[in-house]
């Protein structure tokens, strides 16, 4: 396996553990894993190509939703406010 895959493997175990912490613990490991993952990714896809970058994308994005949810709804003006 190659380096790029391992550590991402790390990344994922990190990530399950820290979702297993109390909420008001989960902030600042889970803003680090947030960070990380674009250089993750951008590494897997530098050396195995754009399909395994996609799956990592898809998995990030996936385990992240909520908190990118919450991002986009502070960046976007009115996109939580109901019709």
């Amino acid at each position: 396996m190659s380096l790029p895959l391992l550590l991402a493997c790390l990344w994922v175990f990190a990530a399950a553990v820290v979702a297993l912490l109390p909420m008001r613990m989960q902030i600042l490991p889970g803003l680090a894993l947030l960070l990380a993952a674009p250089l993750f990714i951008g590494w897997i896809g530098q050396a195995h190509g754009t399909l395994p970058a996609l799956a990592g994308t898809a998995a990030a994005v996936s385990m992240f939703r909520r908190p990118l949810l919450a991002l986009l709804r502070r960046a976007v003006p009115g996109m939580g406010d109901a019709p």
